[in-house]
């Protein structure tokens, strides 16, 4: 069974965002500055529903966010 990551650029893009804080981009989407350092960190996904906000707050396209990458689990072999 595969495995999948995903990955963002929030850090990048609150840095291009007048290097807005951990703690505003969490006040604007109504999370706690823990919820949003988990997502950079990708300790966390987001639900769909946070991410979209995320993305609202940038005004920018949420695949110009978040990145879906599927890793391969090499420890098992599936017999056909």
């Amino acid at each position: 069974m595969s495995k999948f990551m995903i990955s963002n650029n929030i850090r990048k893009q609150r840095f291009y965002n007048d290097e807005m804080t951990q703690q505003e981009l969490a006040k604007k989407t109504g999370v706690s500055r823990q919820t949003i350092v988990a997502i950079e960190n990708c300790k966390y996904s987001p639900s769909l529903e946070l991410a979209f906000r995320i993305s609202d707050v940038f005004k920018i396209k949420i695949e110009d966010i978040f990145s879906y990458e599927i890793i391969e689990d090499r420890g098992k072999r599936e017999d056909v």
